[in-house]
């Protein structure tokens, strides 16, 4: 019988992983990849910088246990940095002060994970499958879906970049068929520019007016002259600025790695005036400068690393026929946020093969199967699989863009706000004391669960509301209180209000 082949574009973690539930099913599997090998430090990211440091929840380590392949979930574990909450930095009557406010009541946690180091293990996990094969440095120039066949360009690699063009080889166009293609390259995407030609794509891109610029906390010397975490490595650490923010996540080397986002105007502004810089750091980040990075490494970084976009990508469907699909930021591009693009995009991957599974092409039939019999040509069972997939898969994709989006105003604001504090402590509180309601925040149903997003989104919709109309009412019978004790102590020329007040006070400072 005749192996399904199976061509992926893009080897990053997304690609890799989607590689790894392909080849465990025993398709012959190609990998290609405009890149070099991204085991190799000397290739280059394509936005010149590293990634946005990555936070692993719950549904991207769900999807590699789900690959089944033996260690491969322990190894990437044992890579990662619990961060059990946020760190909230700021200032107050002239005192820097920090405020640790836990993710879940339960306990539950994020990791920070270096993605070089998560894709490297991706990778050494596929080298040892006789059924995988490596095509680094080629770029897809062209597809056609309905024949099957895809056409790629051999890029130089980046030891040829530097060769004098007169001694450089011609670039060579390559033919290759294929069975089924799997499109993880990014939110640049060439499978969906050529997919677009095929499928009637609704498409919708969007820029925020958000720029962000990557900073670099060193280690510091401990005791023994050790290398060791300047601050707390068990926290995503937040200056929140209002309009803007500053984060830092923890490396395994023991060095921070941070984000500025600022609007774009704000960048110019900097950009414009250099030495408006380091006042800006000192009067909206509190104790970054010099506790965390001096004022010549902060004027260095900000000047040295590239100030980049932030893009928002939505588009239906994923996939034309049972030839193409895309997953991840091919499909579904989102702001850091929620910290989920990549944790979702690993999530396609096995949402999709519970689909192709579920559609598999063989000779068993029960009554109880959603497809009909008389379906037993594979490319046949993998076009209902993969139009299964998109009708279930764009609602959550759409929902978790939405949520990243809102999520940015909770980091760089709500998370100093009174009301945010009382509306999650009381939230937790129904999570954990009355669970018989069914109550949980969004962030431990996005983070440390496997519900569908648009699930998460609806439940979270109706919780606010349930929630804004009680408090309502109780703020109505606490006006109605404080009212009563105001006559009251006229009445009785004492003031019991005050305490009230003052209680009241506490609570929300």
């Amino acid at each position: 019988m005749t192996k399904q082949k199976t061509v992926i574009i893009g080897a990053g973690p997304v690609g890799s992983l989607a590689a790894l539930y392909a080849a465990q099913r025993g398709d012959d599997v190609e990998i290609y990849e405009l890149r070099g090998d991204l085991r190799d430090a000397s290739t280059v990211p394509l936005n010149f910088t590293k990634s946005i440091n990555l936070a692993l929840s719950e549904r991207g380590i769900n999807s590699m246990r789900n690959a089944q392949v033996p260690g491969l979930i322990e190894a990437v574990l044992s890579d990662t940095i619990p961060m059990h909450g946020r760190m909230i930095h700021g200032q107050k009557n002239g005192q820097i002060f920090e405020e640790s406010q836990a993710y879940d009541i339960h306990g539950r946690y994020i990791r920070a994970v270096d993605r070089a180091g998560l894709n490297k293990r991706l990778l050494d996990e596929l080298d040892n499958m006789p059924n995988v094969k490596f095509f680094f440095n080629h770029k897809l120039v062209g597809a056609d879906f309905n024949k099957n066949l895809a056409w790629f360009e051999r890029k130089p690699s980046s030891s040829q970049s530097d060769t004098p063009a007169s001694t450089k080889q011609p670039t060579k166009e390559t033919e290759v068929s294929f069975d089924f293609m799997i499109g993880a390259d990014g939110a640049h995407s060439a499978v969906r520019y050529h997919l677009m030609k095929f499928a009637r794509v609704d498409y919708q891109q969007e820029y925020i007016d958000t720029l962000w610029c990557e900073f670099t906390i060193s280690p510091k010397k401990n005791q023994n002259g050790d290398d060791d975490f300047k601050i707390s490595p068990n926290h995503l650490h937040i200056w929140p600025g209002g309009d803007f923010m500053f984060i830092a996540i923890p490396s395994l080397d023991k060095s921070f790695t941070c984000t500025l986002f600022l609007p774009e105007a704000t960048f110019k502004s900097l950009e414009s005036s250099p030495p408006t810089t380091i006042p800006f750091f000192k009067q909206n980040f509190p104790g970054v400068i010099p506790n965390l990075i001096s004022e010549e490494d902060i004027q260095k970084q900000f000047t040295t690393n590239p100030h980049l976009p932030l893009i928002s990508i939505k588009c239906k469907p994923y996939h034309y026929e049972g030839s193409v699909v895309i997953l991840g930021d091919a499909a579904h591009a989102m702001v850091p946020f929620y910290g989920q693009g990549m944790n979702a995009g690993l999530e396609d991957v096995r949402v999709l093969y519970d689909h192709i599974d579920k559609y598999k092409s063989d000779n068993t039939y029960h009554p109880h199967d959603t497809f009909h019999p008389k379906y037993k040509n594979s490319a046949e069972h993998r076009a209902l699989a993969l139009s299964s997939y998109t009708q279930m898969r764009h609602p959550d994709a759409h929902a978790i863009n939405d949520l990243a989006l809102k999520n940015y105003q909770e980091m760089r604001s709500d998370v100093r706000s009174p009301i945010y504090r009382v509306r999650k402590f009381v939230e937790e509180r129904l999570y954990a004391y009355v669970p018989q309601l069914g109550w949980a925040t969004q962030y431990s149903r996005v983070s440390f669960g496997n519900e569908r997003y648009s699930d998460v989104e609806r439940r979270a919709e109706r919780q606010s509301r349930v929630l804004v109309s009680t408090l309502g009412v109780v703020g109505v019978s606490v006006v109605s209180l404080v009212a009563w004790m105001v006559v009251r102590s006229n009445n009785r020329r004492v003031s019991p209000v005050r305490a009230l007040f003052a209680s009241l006070k506490r609570i929300f400072s």
